[in-house]
C-alpha cells in the first residue's frame, strides 16, 4: 500500500490559489505600465534626437532613483528599488538608442560590475585592456561612455586614470561609487595550503594589513585583474586569488576568508566619461587640472585661496609629475558645484590667472551615496 501524500503537496488550498490569482495580476498590470512607459522613453528619444540631446543623462537617472528610494514605503525591500528600476530604465533607455560603455576587463572585473551597477545590463560593454584604451575608445568613437577607477577610500588616487585624464580630451560626465568587499579565494578553500597570492596591486593594497597579519610569509604576485588572478588559482592548488564571489563562482573556486580588506567602510570611486557636458543639477562636481610654476613662492596657496574666498568647497587635491618636467606637476582639483554657476565661474578663473596652465575636465552630478548591497567592487 503507497504512503499517503500529504495534501498540501499535491494541491494547493483555494486561499493560496486566490492569492496566486491576484499576483498574476498584479504582475500583467506591471507589464502593462512598463510598456506604457517604453512607449513614453520612445517619444523622448525621438524628441532627443531632433534637439541633438545625449541618450544618457546620469543626473536625471540619479534624480529618478532617489525620489524612488524616498516615496518607497514597503514592504517592498528599499535595498531592491534601485536594482530593480535600473534595470528597467536601461531596458526603455536602450529603445532609444544601445549605449557602448567601455570598462578596464577582462569581463568580470570589479570595474565591469561597476559599469553594471550604473547602467544595467541593456548596454554593449567594451572590454578595455588599459585605463588609457577606455579614454581612446571614447575619443574615436568606439564607445559612447567609459567607467574609470579614479580613487579608493584605502589606498588612494588610481595613478593612471589621473594621467590619462591629462592626455586626454574627453568630458567628465558622472561618477559612481562601489562598495568594495574581497575575498580570498582558491582551489582547496584551506589556508595552510596558500603558497602565494595573486591579485590587481589595488586590491593588494586594500588587504595589505590582513595579509601581513594571516600570512606574513607568502609571496603576493601583481596581476592586471582580479579575473587573471582567479583563473590562475583555478589551474594552481598553491595559488590564493583576491577577487569577487562571483570570480569564485565562474572559476570554481573556494572562498578561504571574506572580507578581508583592511577597511569596513572601503569603497572605490569612478567617473563616468563621455563627449558632453552635463547641464547643471543642483549637486554637481566640477573636476580641473592646473600646473604652477615650482620656481613661484606660494604658488599653490594663491592657486586654491580664491576657492575658498567665493565659498566653494574643494573637496580633493591630487598631484601627478608633469612627464619630461623633473619636479613640476598636474594639480588637479574636485570642487563642488557646476563650472557654468557664478561663483564656480569666478573662482576658477582667479584660480587660472595664478596659474600656468589649466583646464577643466568636466562638470557633473554627484553619485548617490553607495550601500553595501550594490556591488563588491575595487579598482580593476
Amino acid at each position: 500500500m503507497g504512503k499517503r501524500q500529504n495534501k498540501s503537496t499535491t494541491e494547493d488550498s483555494p486561499e493560496l490559489e486566490a492569492l496566486r490569482r491576484r499576483i498574476d495580476e498584479v504582475d500583467r498590470a506591471i507589464l502593462e505600465q512598463l510598456n506604457l512607459r517604453a512607449t513614453i522613453v520612445k517619444e523622448v528619444g525621438a524628441l532627443k534626437a531632433q534637439q541633438g540631446e545625449v541618450v544618457y543623462r546620469a543626473g536625471r537617472e540619479r534624480d529618478l532613483l532617489a525620489g524612488l528610494l524616498d516615496a518607497n514605503e514597503g514592504p517592498f525591500p528599499h535595498e531592491a528599488v534601485a536594482p530593480v528600476f535600473r534595470e528597467i530604465i536601461s531596458a526603455t533607455r536602450s529603445l532609444q538608442g544601445r549605449l557602448r560603455v567601455a570598462y578596464l576587463g577582462p569581463e568580470g572585473t570589479y570595474s565591469h560590475l561597476a559599469a553594471r551597477q550604473q547602467f544595467g545590463n541593456c548596454v554593449d560593454f567594451v572590454s578595455a585592456n588599459a585605463i588609457s584604451e577606455i579614454f581612446t575608445l571614447v575619443e574615436r568613437g568606439g564607445a559612447e561612455l567609459g567607467v574609470v577607477p579614479v580613487e579608493n577610500t584605502t589606498e588612494g588616487a588610481v595613478t593612471p586614470s589621473f594621467d590619462a585624464m591629462v592626455d586626454s580630451k574627453v568630458t567628465l560626465c558622472g561618477e559612481i561609487l562601489v562598495p568594495v568587499q574581497h575575498q580570498l579565494l582558491s582551489q582547496s578553500g584551506r589556508l595552510e595550503d596558500i603558497q602565494q597570492v595573486a591579485s590587481h596591486p589595488q586590491p593588494l593594497g586594500q588587504c595589505r594589513e590582513w595579509l601581513e597579519m594571516h600570512l606574513p610569509a607568502i609571496p603576493r604576485i601583481e596581476t592586471a585583474s582580479t579575473v587573471v588572478a582567479a583563473k590562475r588559482a583555478a589551474s594552481d592548488p598553491g595559488l590564493a586569488a583576491i577577487g569577487s564571489v562571483m570570480a569564485a563562482e565562474v572559476h570554481n573556486l573556494k572562498v578561504v576568508t571574506a572580507n578581508i580588506e583592511d577597511r569596513g567602510d572601503n569603497t572605490t570611486r569612478f567617473v563616468i566619461v563621455g563627449s558632453h557636458l552635463p547641464a547643471p543639477t543642483g549637486r554637481d562636481l566640477t573636476s580641473v587640472v592646473y600646473t604652477i610654476r615650482r620656481d613661484e613662492s606660494g604658488a599653490l596657496h594663491r592657486l586654491i585661496e580664491p576657492f575658498a574666498r567665493h565659498g566653494v568647497t574643494l573637496t580633493a587635491i591630487h598631484s601627478r609629475p608633469i612627464r619630461g618636467q623633473s619636479w613640476e606637476y598636474h594639480f588637479f582639483l574636485d570642487i563642488e558645484g557646476h563650472s557654468s554657476e557664478e561663483n564656480v565661474v569666478t573662482a576658477l578663473r582667479e584660480a587660472a590667472a595664478c596659474a600656468d596652465s589649466y583646464r577643466i575636465l568636466g562638470s557633473f552630478p554627484r553619485a548617490m551615496a553607495c550601500t553595501r548591497e550594490a556591488t563588491e567592487g575595487d579598482a580593476s
